[in-house]
Order: C-alpha cells, then sequence, then structure tokens
C-alpha cells in the first residue's frame, strides 16, 4: 500500500518535468482555451520546464535581460520593486496558471524581482519564440494582449486600494482576490493556504505587520474568518465583501 501511494505521489507531482501542455490541469488559465491539439504541441516545444525553485529563490532579478515570461505551474512567487529611495515594495503575489515576468517588456530589462515564497515549479516561455507563435496562432497572441491589460488593471486597483482602502479595507480586497483566484483553479474559494507571511502581505497593502495581525484578529473575533497558521477559511465571504467595498 505504501509503495502504491508513492507510486500515485510521483505521478502527480507537479514538479514533474514529464507534464505537458495538453495534460496540465492550468493551461486553461495561462493559455487561450481555443487552442488545438497541434497547436499546444507547438506551444509545447518552446517551453522550458526547469528545475524548482525552492523557498528564497530568485526567478529573475531588477536589471536581468527580458528573454522570457514564466507560468507558475506550483507554488507561489512574489514581485518586488526597488522604490527610489531603496525601500523593497512587493507589487503582486502569483499563483499556479498566473503569468509574470511582462515587467521586462517595456525596456527589455526587468523592473522587479521574482522571488519564490515556496517550492515551486516555472514553465519557462522565451519571448522571441512567444512572438514566432503569435503570429502563427492568433488566439495566443489575443490572449496575451489580455494578460498584460489585466496586469495593468491590477497594477490601478492596487494604487487605488492603497490610496483610499483602510486596513480592513485592504486585507478583504486581498483574501476576496485569492478567494477568486482558487476558485478559477477549481479549488476552494473558501478554505486555503496562505503562501505570503503577515510581513509580505503588510508590504504588498502598506501596512504593519502589527495591524495586519491586528485585523486578521478583529475578522477572527467577528467569525468572518477563522486561521490556523497559514490555513485561512472564510465563514463569512458575504460580510467581507461588505468590508471591502464600504
Amino acid at each position: 500500500m505504501t509503495q502504491l501511494l508513492d507510486q500515485n505521489t510521483t505521478a502527480q507531482c507537479p514538479h514533474n518535468k514529464r507534464v505537458s501542455c495538453s495534460n496540465c490541469r492550468l493551461s486553461s488559465l495561462c493559455l487561450p482555451i481555443s487552442l488545438e491539439l497541434n497547436e499546444l504541441d507547438q506551444i509545447d516545444e518552446v517551453i522550458l520546464r526547469n528545475q524548482p525553485l525552492h523557498k528564497g529563490d530568485y526567478l529573475y532579478r531588477i536589471g536581468d535581460p527580458f528573454t522570457s515570461v514564466y507560468a507558475v505551474r506550483a507554488g507561489c512567487v512574489k514581485s518586488v520593486h526597488n522604490s527610489e529611495e531603496g525601500e523593497e515594495q512587493i507589487t503582486g503575489f502569483y499563483l499556479p496558471g498566473e503569468i509574470l515576468g511582462m515587467d521586462g517588456l517595456t525596456d527589455d530589462y526587468h523592473a522587479n524581482f521574482a522571488i519564490a515564497l515556496e517550492t515551486s515549479s516555472i514553465c519557462e516561455i522565451p519571448f522571441q519564440k512567444l512572438e514566432i507563435l503569435s503570429h502563427k496562432i492568433p488566439s495566443l497572441q489575443r490572449h496575451f494582449f489580455q494578460l498584460m491589460s489585466r496586469e495593468i488593471t491590477k497594477d490601478q486597483k492596487l494604487i487605488s486600494l492603497l490610496s483610499k482602502g483602510s486596513a480592513e479595507q485592504r486585507i478583504a480586497a486581498l483574501l476576496l482576490s485569492l478567494s477568486a483566484r482558487h476558485q478559477k483553479r477549481q479549488l476552494s474559494g473558501t478554505e486555503f493556504n496562505l503562501p505570503m507571511s503577515r510581513t509580505d502581505i503588510g508590504n504588498y497593502l502598506g501596512l504593519t505587520i502589527e495591524t495586519v495581525s491586528r485585523v486578521f484578529g478583529r475578522l477572527q473575533k467577528e467569525n468572518i474568518i477563522s486561521t490556523d497558521r497559514r490555513l485561512v477559511t472564510l465563514l463569512n465571504i458575504d460580510q467581507l465583501r461588505t468590508i471591502a467595498t464600504s
């Protein structure tokens, strides 16, 4: 029985380099759903599946030449920008099925660091080859334009939240965002692990770690959420929406 479990674990390992776009359950998130099998095969030929990143490993650094975009297959990666004052500012968290690395499109150099928050598997898509494929597969080009548009919209929403939202609004909005993103992956939207620390959450939302802990404690006391280390359960998602939009 133990041997069978070990075999199943190996077969389902998200870091298995033999995985392809055609059998990846996340392909509908990072690729257009209208792709034909032969088009998936063409994309598979250019994608690089490297060794997993471990917690704290860099996927790329500020100033690195822009050569690829990246899809998270397992784990979580954060993007970090250095302000003019030299302070680090987290600009995003990327979950499985999400694309990062487009910060390098403007100047052909990455403007952010990308750092693994936990053991993470990454699909690397060389951008030059992606451009060539996009001419052959128009839906692929449209899809990446949509991804870039979403990144811009996400940045605008974050700027608005940081300039106007209270601490409760910011944390409620983050939890709802994570909930929706888990649901897109056909996972539970009401119970999930937070891959990021309270310090990271505070940095991302412009709050101190003390404020983050205080708000989490208040939400828990009011039975809106419950927490067990990094496991968060959304007990009253409607109330959470009310807080986020109040």
